[in-house]
């Protein structure tokens, strides 16, 4: 008995020793790990807890610090400035981060396009992204968080990975392409940080100092405070969906058949005959058919056809899940990734193969997006799918009611996916997001220009350079003069720049899609954005980074001249400009002529002898061709007749 009670302390003793010194283990933030760069050229801030009052010594290029924490365990240490090299190690303590580059830090923030992984563009660029390496270019992604009860000092994980042929899928493309080019400009370490997440708000990534002035949103964040209020609409959310999902399943007749309209034996005679891309089976009375839609085509293949390949079925609104002689190849649950299914060579036979496509609709008008691929990709041969298909509704159900996005509530996002990397230090940040304020784009200037004169706060460098991307073209183009909501969110980040210090906008113009609000060339807007970084953040004041910077318009001899800013006043030289348009004195636009004339544009409009306002390139997806010598394109503006 004695035995075990001394067995039992000891075991105490030693269960407490081992908390004890568990305890005082140094912690650093998820950010400082093994494969990070840190900025050249500015002191280095390391971080991290301890126990109360431990000393922590610091060992990194040659240079020692010593610090203690203070009484929360809390402490921060500060490295004289390096220049770029490496790999060196960290030595904090015990801990050792290794293969440490010095370098340049890109903080890259926003929403879809930001994020949009080069595993989404490989289309156009396979070759460059399955033979490009390069252990200089690092790339850490920020895990979501949407926190709003407080600026937030750690990130869960965060794994620095150096560019390979097997991580390179999983970059963002427009960070890729950029580090890149940074690399190639200034042959020093690339690291770049990507906090980012699809459909965000601006509002999402601005701190409670930046929304000060913006009260409506302050009350939103409050609802959303209540850990029982997140729980209850989370809880919601998934009964709703789950019902609704339930009720689907339970009433397509596609899956309750005697056979199943998947399998190849099935038998589609008496289906309707319809072209995919129609809206005869979509519509009924003006109004959306919202629930399951069934497509079958049969495709021939020859005996030498029958190999590995690859399925695509361009991209679908919303879901769907794809069948290929029966067998199941692939789904995608909502509609903007392409859908790319791969179909193994044993499922495959010479002559007729039956393709099935289920697709369901949850709200608005479902659809098939045209102008995207639609084959069998087999080998070398590409089988081009017809847009005729069979065709039956499945079950016709009302509107699925979406949950809240959370990704969306004021502050969320900047208090888990940006304050944990305010002690960092950054060569500049790309900020790539606007496609969900569009809506409510009159107010988009002043938020934006809060957060970021916020972020410099925070970032403790109010000097730092912010590269804003204009939105692309996207949606239809206008025969006439309209409004756009697209057009004044982008007229928002424009003007931003123009009053805001060491911004710099990077005009998106002529690299959408109509029917693809994520456009793929991703490179060519990396090249954009590398040359007003070679401006702004290097210094590079000779090199020509911007297409038509527009100044001034003044009423001349019956034209209205327009003048733009020196150095990007030398007009490429088109047949006919397009896209200008001018307003009366009651603000109605009409259509205008325009000229070059030496370093000036002349505009005109014979019906309208008292010009108010001149607009360029102004809708959704605007025609607009002014460039200057170096190819790159004026933003679309809009600016008061003098």
């Amino acid at each position: 008995m004695i035995n075990n009670t001394k067995k039992r302390i000891l075991l105490i003793t030693l269960a407490l020793i081992m908390l004890i010194c568990a305890k005082a283990e140094v912690k650093l933030p998820a950010v400082l790990s093994n494969g990070m760069v840190l900025q050249r050229e500015q002191p280095i801030q390391i971080w991290g807890t301890a126990d109360a009052n431990e000393a922590v010594n610091i060992t990194f290029n040659k240079h020692k610090v010593a610090v203690k924490a203070d009484q929360n365990g809390k402490w921060t240490a500060t490295l004289p400035a390096c220049k770029a090299g490496g790999p060196y190690e960290l030595i904090v303590n015990h801990l050792i981060i290794k293969d440490v580059l010095v370098g340049d830090v890109w903080l890259c923030s926003g929403q879809s396009n930001m994020e949009l992984p080069i595993n989404r563009v490989t289309d156009l660029y396979r070759e460059e992204t399955e033979m490009y390496e390069n252990n200089n270019i690092r790339y850490v992604k920020t895990p979501y968080g949407n926190d709003v009860k407080g600026p937030q000092e750690d990130i869960s994980k965060m794994e620095w990975k150096a560019l390979t042929k097997e991580t390179a899928p999983g970059f963002s493309a427009l960070a890729y392409f950029f580090a890149k080019e940074m690399y190639n400009k200034t042959k020093v370490p690339v690291g770049i940080i990507n906090s980012s997440w699809g459909g965000s708000t601006i509002e999402a990534w601005m701190s409670e100092e930046a929304l000060k002035d913006f009260p409506r949103n302050l009350l939103e964040r409050d609802i959303f405070s209540s850990d029982e209020y997140r729980k209850l609409i989370n809880q919601s959310s998934s009964m709703m969906n789950a019902f609704w999902d339930r009720s689907l399943y339970k009433g397509d007749k596609g899956l309750h058949d005697s056979i199943f309209w998947y399998n190849t034996e099935f038998d589609d005679s008496n289906w309707a005959s319809i072209d995919m891309f129609s809206s005869g089976w979509s519509i009924n009375k003006g109004y959306p058919i919202n629930g399951s839609h069934w497509f079958r085509q049969a495709v021939e293949l020859s005996p030498t056809q029958i190999k590995d390949g690859v399925l695509r079925v361009g991209c679908i609104v919303d879901a769907d899940s794809v069948f290929v002689n029966g067998t199941f190849v692939g789904t995608t649950a909502y509609q903007y990734p392409p859908r790319i299914y791969k179909v193994p060579a044993s499922i495959l036979k010479a002559g007729k193969n039956i393709i099935t496509v289920r697709l369901i609709s949850y709200g608005g008008r479902p659809s098939f997006v045209k102008d995207k691929p639609y084959c069998f990709i087999l080998g070398g041969d590409s089988i081009k799918l017809s847009s005729q298909w069979k065709y039956k509704l499945g079950c016709e159900m009302p509107t699925r009611v979406n949950g809240v996005s959370f990704q969306n509530v004021p502050t969320g996002m900047y208090n888990s996916m940006i304050s944990p990397l305010s002690k960092l230090q950054f060569k500049g940040v790309l900020w790539y997001q606007g496609e969900s304020n569009t809506g409510r784009s009159h107010e988009y200037e002043a938020l934006l220009s809060s957060m970021i004169t916020d972020w410099r706060s925070k970032l403790n460098n109010s000097t730092l350079p912010f590269f804003i991307i204009q939105l692309p073209n996207f949606m239809q183009t206008h025969t006439y003069p309209s409004e756009s909501g697209w057009a004044q969110l982008r007229e928002a980040q424009r003007l931003v720049t123009t009053k805001l210090p060491n911004t710099a906008l990077v005009v998106g113009l002529g690299l959408g899609e109509w029917n693809d609000i994520h456009p793929l060339n991703k490179k060519e807007l990396a090249k954009r954005v590398a040359l007003q970084a070679d401006r702004l953040a290097y210094n590079q004041k000779k090199n020509v980074s911007s297409g038509p910077v527009c100044i001034s318009a003044k009423l001349e001899d019956g034209k209205i001249a327009l003048t733009f800013q020196k150095g990007t006043d030398d007009f490429l030289p088109v047949d006919s400009l397009e896209g200008f348009a001018i307003a009366d004195k009651d603000g109605r636009y009409q259509w205008a002529k325009a000229q070059i004339s030496g370093n000036k544009i002349l505009i005109w409009n014979e019906n309208i002898a008292n010009p108010t306002m001149i607009r360029y390139a102004w809708d959704d997806n605007p025609k607009g061709n002014l460039r200057n010598k170096t190819g790159l394109p004026a933003s679309p503006f809009q600016i008061k007749v003098e």
